[in-house]
């Protein structure tokens, strides 16, 4: 049996008032139009989406079996590249974004102005995303794995500066007021004071990034990033779709060794750091 009590004190929940039941049902019918009005707009028929699962279909069917055709060595130097251009754009990324995540951070920084404006900066960098940074600079520095490089890190550096920023506003103030009580100055207090306690949780971020780069730069490829994505758009272009299955296998089993790998260490670095 319900309590009493408890009916009386929160009425709505157990018999919400004829108001609230209208207004529920207008958002559905609000909700519902509007997803209804998206279909038409977008040229979504039941039609077109049945092509689309039949011609999905077909390419499945022509993925099976996979094979590496004659080029498989330039397949594995093209995954190779993107791991490289992953691993190097991650850690040109967390290095410049070391110093901005302080400059972000609130308990660094007391301004009030000054934390504002650089988060908004961080904000106008984070809604570029990396497929158009990689479109630009393969435009400024030409074809190859440098303009994907450039595009990882650049994408990277505020998302970052932001999460770092985070990390160092949650740490525990009683460690940097204990230096500053001692006499320490203002870098003492940041390098013996904050960085230490957040430093597993930063690099745990940067090992997560690394992992999800590697998937990231087997798209920039597409544009002409280099790496891997360059194989699977020639491919694609041909409609050689077993050789695209066996491509997409190997990316699979990257990411997850990666993943693994990174997932291992960044336990070992939360345990160490907890005791």
């Amino acid at each position: 049996m319900i309590d009493a009590g408890l009916r009386a004190r929160h009425p709505e929940v157990f018999a919400p008032s004829p108001r609230k039941r209208l207004l529920r049902w207008a958002m559905a019918a609000l909700g519902l139009a509007w997803l209804i009005a998206v279909c038409v707009w977008f040229d979504i028929t039941p039609a077109r989406f049945g092509r689309g699962l039949s011609g999905l279909f077909v390419i499945l069917r022509q993925m099976v079996p996979p094979n590496p055709g004659a080029q498989w060595l330039d397949i594995l130097h093209g995954l190779a590249e993107s791991v490289a251009m992953a691993f190097l754009g991650t850690f040109v990324a967390a290095l410049i974004a070391l110093p901005l995540g302080f400059l972000g951070a609130r308990n660094v920084v007391v301004n009030a102005l000054a934390h504002f404006s650089v988060r908004r900066l961080f904000d106008g960098f984070r809604g570029v995303d990396q497929l158009i940074w990689a479109l630009a600079f393969v435009r400024a520095v030409g074809l190859g794995p440098l303009a994907g490089v450039l595009a990882i890190a650049v994408a990277d550096i505020a998302m970052f500066a932001k999460l770092f920023a985070e990390a160092i506003e949650n740490a525990d103030p009683r460690e940097a007021e204990a230096i500053k009580a001692c006499g320490g100055s203002r870098l003492m207090v940041i390098r013996f004071g904050l960085l230490p306690q957040v430093m597993p949780v930063l690099l745990a971020q940067v090992l997560y990034t690394f992992e999800s780069n590697t998937r990231s730069a087997a798209i920039l490829g597409v544009v002409g990033a280099g790496g891997i994505g360059l194989q699977i758009a020639e491919r694609i272009r041909v409609r050689y779709w077993d050789e695209v299955a066996f491509i997409i296998i190997l990316i699979v089993i990257t990411v997850a060794t990666i993943d693994h790998l990174s997932a291992r260490l960044r336990r070992r670095l939360i345990d160490k750091s907890r005791s």
